[in-house]
C-alpha cells in the first residue's frame, strides 16, 4: 500500500486518500459543468453547488464519525477538527454515508434558497457521484481503511502493519472490499450515462445513482469491518450497521422518488394532450 505519497521532514502532507479525493472532485466539477453546458445550464450553479456539496460531505462525514467515536477525542476534543496531529496535516476518520446524507440535504437547501429547478442541475452532476466513488475508494484501499472482514479466499489481501486494516488484523488476508466499492463506482457511472439515452423526466440520474449506490452500499457492507458501536442488530450471524440502515433509506428513497416523479411526467404529459384535443 502507498499511503504518503508526499511526506517532508517526518510530517505527512498528502495522503493517497486525500489526493485521489481532490482529484475526484475536480474531474467531477469539470465534467459536470460540461454535462451542464450541453443542458443549457448555468455552469455557474454547478460550481457552486460543487463546493457546497464538498463541504457537507466533509462536515457530515466527520460528524458520523465522531459520534461513534467519542472515546477517541475524550483526551482532547479539538482533535475533532484538528488538521495538525500524529506526524501528519489532515483530518483522520471520516464515514462516507453521513456525508452523503448532509451532501443531499445541502444541495436541496441551496434550490430552496434560490428557488430554481434543481433536477437539470442534479441530473448533470449526480453520476459523477458514482465516478468519484470509483476513484476514492481506489484511495483507500491504499490507506488500508474501509477494509473487509478476514477471509480464506485467494482474493484476501495482507495490508501493511503500519495500516488500520494491518493493526487490526495484522497478518490477516482481509477481503478488498475498496476495490469492490471501486468497481461498482465506474459501473454505476457508466450504468446511468447509458440509461440516459431513455431518460423521461429530469431526476432520472439523480434517483438512480442514489439507488444504485444505496443497494450497493446496503450488500458489499456484509464484508466490511466494522467496530461493534456501528452495529444496530444481527440477523442470522450477519451484523445490520448504521451504514445499511442509512442506505436502505436511501434505497427507499430513491424508489419512491423516481416512482413519483415519472408518474407527474405522465400526468403532466396526458394534461398537455387533453388541452391540445
Amino acid at each position: 500500500m502507498y499511503q504518503e505519497p508526499l511526506r517532508f521532514l517526518g510530517i505527512t502532507f498528502i495522503r493517497s486518500y486525500g489526493l485521489l479525493l481532490a482529484i475526484s472532485f475536480l474531474l467531477g466539477v469539470y465534467l459536470s459543468a460540461r454535462r451542464a453546458m450541453k443542458a443549457g445550464i448555468d455552469q455557474n450553479q454547478v460550481v457552486d453547488l460543487a463546493f457546497i456539496v464538498l463541504i457537507a460531505a466533509v462536515v457530515g462525514s466527520r460528524f458520523f464519525y465522531v459520534a461513534y467515536h467519542l472515546d477517541e477525542f475524550s483526551d482532547n476534543l479539538l482533535d475533532i477538527m484538528n488538521p495538525f496531529h500524529s506526524g501528519y496535516v489532515g483530518i483522520a476518520g471520516l464515514s462516507m454515508m453521513g456525508g452523503v446524507v448532509l451532501a443531499v440535504v445541502s444541495a436541496a437547501l441551496f434550490f430552496i434558497v434560490k428557488r430554481r429547478n434543481p433536477w437539470p442541475v442534479f441530473d448533470a452532476m449526480m453520476p459523477m457521484f458514482a465516478l468519484g466513488i470509483g476513484i476514492t475508494r481506489v484511495g483507500c484501499f491504499l490507506n488500508g481503511c474501509c477494509f473487509g472482514l478476514p477471509t480464506h479466499s485467494h482474493l484476501g489481501v495482507i495490508f501493511p502493519p503500519d495500516s488500520q486494516a494491518g493493526y487490526i488484523f495484522p497478518g490477516t488476508p482481509l477481503i478488498p472490499t475498496q476495490l469492490f466499492e471501486a468497481a461498482a463506482g465506474f459501473v454505476i457511472f457508466f450504468l446511468v450515462l447509458w440509461s440516459e439515452r431513455f431518460k423521461k423526466f429530469s431526476g432520472h440520474s439523480f434517483w438512480l445513482t442514489l439507488g444504485l449506490y444505496g443497494a450497493w452500499r446496503f450488500f458489499i457492507d456484509f464484508y466490511r469491518y466494522y467496530e461493534d458501536s456501528m452495529i444496530i442488530a444481527t440477523i442470522d450471524g450477519r451484523h445490520i450497521t448504521r451504514n445499511q440502515f442509512l442506505s436502505a433509506i436511501l434505497v427507499l428513497s430513491s424508489i419512491v422518488g423516481y416512482i413519483v416523479m415519472l408518474y407527474l411526467r405522465k400526468r403532466a404529459a396526458h394534461g398537455t394532450c387533453s388541452q391540445r384535443s
